[in-house]
């Protein structure tokens, strides 16, 4: 009865290296820089045990970010407290590091993202279906902060979160430590929150003016 729980474990960490090894080389070479010998390579595994997890590049890619979009989704959850405003400051605290822990998977992520070929890649499709789910997630976290929040609002404060925090992140791919990702994630995080009690209190607005208005016509 060993020997099968033995093999699945030697399986699962021959797995882990692979998709480990994958990252950082897809992470620095780009999709098409990245080959099966270069993951054999720095995993440390025969190109045979590769193939046998996967079927070929585009599905380890794939499964790379995957795996990885687990790991980040996990810091957009909402965490305890009283206080909105201090939980979006910790949430972004939790976001950012993960990207300083785990850089590949975004890196990786928008240099797919802006390719375009005659034959879409699966990395890529798997990458773009992470994002749906990202946004959806960060567009009930909003609701919960922020019930009232209509949906065009909504909408726009996530598309909005989302582009802000690929361009910090850029912005310190290129400038290295120079950069401060820390505190720049936590003034997204205020600009965020600032604007979202903003749209609500529009919103507020606009039903007062429009409950004024059909008491005056029904009067």
């Amino acid at each position: 009865m060993s020997k099968p729980r033995k093999r699945r474990a030697n399986g699962e960490e021959s797995r882990r290296k692979i998709l480990d090894a994958a990252e950082v080389v897809a992470s620095e070479r780009g999709y098409d820089g990245t080959s099966i010998a270069l993951v054999s390579k720095k995993s440390g595994l025969p190109a045979s045990s590769i193939y046998w997890h996967f079927k070929d590049k585009d599905d380890l890619v794939a499964a790379v970010i995957e795996r990885s979009f687990g790991t980040w989704l996990a810091a957009v959850a909402i965490p305890d407290g009283d206080d909105p405003r201090e939980q979006v400051s910790e949430m972004s605290m939790r976001i950012v590091k993960s990207l300083l822990d785990t850089p590949h998977f975004l890196r990786l992520g928008l240099m797919l993202a802006l390719e375009r070929r005659p034959e879409e890649l699966r990395a890529r499709t798997a990458f773009l279906e992470v994002r749906d789910r990202a946004f959806e997630q960060i567009s009930t976290t909003l609701r919960d902060f922020m019930p009232g929040l209509d949906d065009g609002s909504v909408r726009l404060l996530t598309t909005y979160a989302i582009s802000a925090a690929d361009g910090l992140f850029i912005a310190r791919e290129i400038g290295g430590d120079s950069v401060d990702l820390v505190a720049l994630f936590d003034l997204h995080a205020r600009v965020v929150y600032d604007a979202a009690a903003r749209l609500k209190a529009e919103v507020r607005t606009r039903n007062s003016d429009s409950d004024t208005e059909t008491e005056i016509s029904t009067s």
